[in-house]
């Protein structure tokens, strides 16, 4: 079995794998968004508690995020997938012989918190490879992470329509299977860089978020980014079903496709990041995000519009999220694990935030409301790198631990 050490390199055939099974789990999170129509339809619910499943499966990925990756930090990262894998079956078998909201939401629940794999791979894909490629072997995971997204959406909107919403979740259970059995042949061994107990781990995890601006700042302005991403999302199955489309979910699934381009911008963002800084890359990702919901508010009742709209959106997203995590990462080597915890539990709670308000915007003002909430979550991240702007121009000085 292969053994990984710090700034020493991963295997192409090691960084595929972590790449196919980031796609895998984090598919998990969105292959409810096209059938939410289908979902309500089927089992007698509201489209108001439709919406709230994807909430309760993003706020069980954000537990997960919590109170398991910093466990890689203290146990073998192999231990945790395996179990992870085991209990995404479990939970996807469970929500495709649901009749009722409240096995719907409690597996959506464990389901969420058992697909965060793609968060134990990020930070090995950061400590373990060399350091000129470790942001671009970053950007390859997140670029594998965004296709799972992509497929997550087109592939449940197809099976949905041809064979039904549960036949999405039992081949949901059969992929995490597979992927179980591809870990326990090829997952490689890594050190543990925390010695101690789970108290005293979770307990560095808040005193790095406390004392840490910057890390603060590299984890919010993505998290408001990826809420403005998914407000156009969790909508999107109720505005294409209504007029002028009149559409079922082998559309939305097809309108998925446009985040491809988001997909490609992530292995980019990688390479260009040390060019052209964090700072410039949050700035135009925030501004293509604005752009794009401008074009999704004055275009939204056209195919073109949405694909505009959707591709921008992405994209935006990418680079936000890319040049931000690959900065917080680089703050404390020696705890990438705990800082990935507070990076992605911060954006994960964004995102629950986006899709919760995108309802309640559908709610009061339909399509507008929606694209006024994401506008505004756009908006959010401009505002930051203002601030960080003018902080920089000031002069403040900004401190950082320097170990844990």
């Amino acid at each position: 079995m292969i053994r990984l050490t710090p700034d020493n390199g991963i295997p192409r055939h090691i960084l595929l794998m972590m790449a196919f099974l980031a796609a895998f789990t984090v598919a998990n999170l969105y292959y409810n968004q096209p059938l939410l129509d289908m979902i309500c339809r089927d089992t007698g619910i509201t489209q108001v508690q439709a919406n709230i499943i994807t909430v309760i499966t993003q706020i069980g990925y954000a537990l997960g995020l919590l109170f398991v990756v910093p466990l890689a930090d203290m146990l073998p990262v192999r231990c945790i997938v395996v179990i992870g894998m085991s209990l995404a079956a479990a939970s996807a078998v469970a929500i495709g012989v649901a009749n009722n909201v409240w096995l719907l939401w409690g597996a959506s629940l464990t389901l969420g918190l058992s697909s965060i794999m793609p968060q134990l791979f990020v930070p090995m894909a950061t400590l373990y490879s060399r350091p000129e490629n470790k942001t671009r072997n970053m950007g390859y995971i997140a670029s594998g992470i965004m296709t799972g997204i992509v497929s997550a959406r087109a592939v449940s909107g197809y099976i949905g329509d041809w064979f039904g919403w549960r036949m999405m979740f039992f081949l949901v259970a059969g992929l995490m299977l597979l992927g179980l059995l591809v870990t326990l042949k090829m997952m490689p061994q890594v050190s543990q860089t925390f010695h101690g107990s789970y108290r005293q781990l979770m307990h560095t995890v808040g005193s790095i978020f406390i004392s840490n601006p910057r890390i603060r700042l590299y984890s919010f302005r993505p998290a408001m980014s990826f809420a403005s991403m998914l407000c156009v999302w969790s909508c999107m199955a109720f505005h294409l079903s209504g007029p002028p489309f009149h559409v079922g979910s082998d559309v939305v699934g097809l309108l998925g496709l446009c985040g491809v381009a988001g997909a490609v911008a992530a292995s980019g963002v990688g390479k260009i990041v040390p060019r052209v800084g964090v700072h410039r890359m949050s700035v135009i990702g925030g501004c293509f995000q604005v752009l794009a919901w401008f074009v999704a508010w004055k275009f939204g009742d056209s195919y073109a519009g949405l694909i505009v709209a959707l591709v921008l959106v992405d994209i935006g997203a990418q680079c936000l999220q890319v040049s931000n995590q690959s900065a917080s990462l680089r703050q404390l080597p020696k705890a990438t694990n705990r800082v990935n915890t507070i990076f992605m539990t911060t954006f994960f709670i964004g995102g629950s935030l986006g899709t919760s308000f995108s309802g309640i915007g559908w709610s009061l003002a339909g399509w507008t409301g929606v694209c006024i909430v994401g506008a505004c979550f756009a908006s959010a991240t401009l505002l930051l790198s203002a601030c960080e702007r003018i902080k920089m121009k000031n002069g403040s000085s900004i401190h950082h631990i320097t170990s844990y």
